[in-house]
């Protein structure tokens, strides 16, 4: 058998890990570097995005002008896969282009999907229905 036949067995998963395990127990009892070399080597952060200080209208300008310009679902999902990564919940007029977006490329799961999202971002229900009294126009333009 070959070793992907394995992998889901409980038994070779334990002894993949203890081995994992050892090996980095052993690589760590050795001194590898001097405490004064271990001193000399720069320490760089890498932000993940050039987005790190952005404020919420910023962010929100940002989104709103994405979703205006996306031209396929791939990007649409890509762009609301972004943007309910971060810790907020998107704006209306966020969320509102995204629906339009959505209604665009003619995929009216995602337009559900973006309301879901909403929904899950909010910290209690009084919050989302102030979302869907905010977008009732939307909605009703769109229709289902």
């Amino acid at each position: 058998m070959t070793s992907n036949a394995n992998s889901g067995n409980p038994l070779s998963v334990f002894i993949m890990r203890t081995q994992i395990l050892s090996a980095a127990l052993r690589a760590a009892s050795r001194p590898s570097l001097s405490l004064s070399s271990a001193r000399t080597i720069p320490f760089l952060a890498r932000h993940a995005s050039g987005h790190a200080g952005e404020s919420f209208e910023s962010f929100s300008e940002r989104y709103v002008h994405f979703f205006q310009n996306a031209e396929d679902l791939f990007e649409v999902q890509r762009g609301l896969n972004n943007c309910f990564a971060h810790d907020l919940v998107p704006s209306t007029t966020v969320v509102e282009a995204a629906v339009r977006a959505a209604r665009r490329v003619n995929d009216y799961a995602t337009a559900i999907r973006i309301f879901e999202g909403v929904k899950e971002k909010v910290e209690n229900k009084q919050q989302y229905e102030l979302y869907l009294q905010e977008l009732q126009p939307l909605r009703e333009e769109l229709g289902p």
